[in-house]
């Protein structure tokens, strides 16, 4: 693989925004974002610089890590978010444990099945690890497939729990997991 597999800087915000809307324009994107490109792309600039800033190199809540080309271009993205005991996850839940909560995964399609994805989950489970977390988690819809053959393959199970779908009324989003070793 020919990039660079780093946290991002909170002075990337444009970074940012352009890799989520890229992100947001994937046939799948309704199965695998909360988010519409529609509401995203109306978003202020100040928005984007607070999402870049709040997930960034040294932030300890979330960090957003990113695969970088050597044209400077950004091919892929993860997001690390830290749920604490006690405390509402992303889901408005509250915690029961100490854990990592994957989100926002997303690779250019021309650099699919190129091993980038497994480099940026190497990377987000290096730093959950390190932090002190033994447990991630994520949420996959139930119709996407591949992601979910994807998160088998790393080593993600399924925990045989879920949560509506927000985006696919009815529809259910499956909790799986991975464990430090």
């Amino acid at each position: 693989m020919n990039q660079v597999i780093r946290s991002i800087r909170a002075d990337e915000w444009r970074a940012v925004k352009e890799l989520r809307l890229a992100a947001l324009r994937d046939p799948v994107a309704h199965l695998a974002f909360v988010e519409t490109y529609e509401d995203s792309v109306a978003r202020p600039d100040s928005f984007w610089q607070e999402r870049a800033t709040g997930a960034a190199e040294g932030v300890l809540e979330r960090r957003q890590f990113v695969a970088v080309g050597p044209d400077g271009v950004w091919r892929g993205s993860v997001v690390v978010l830290v749920e604490r005991t006690g405390e509402l996850d992303i889901l408005g839940n509250m915690s029961e444990r100490d854990q990592g909560h994957l989100v926002g995964v997303f690779v250019r399609p021309e650099y699919r099945g190129s091993g980038l994805t497994d480099a940026l989950f190497d990377a987000a489970l290096a730093w959950a690890w390190g932090i002190g977390l033994d447990r991630v988690r994520l949420f996959v819809h139930e119709k996407n497939g591949r992601a979910e053959a994807f998160y088998r393959r790393v080593g993600f199970v399924p925990t045989g729990g879920s949560t509506a779908s927000v985006g696919d009324k009815g529809a259910q989003d499956l909790e799986f997991v991975i464990t430090r070793s």
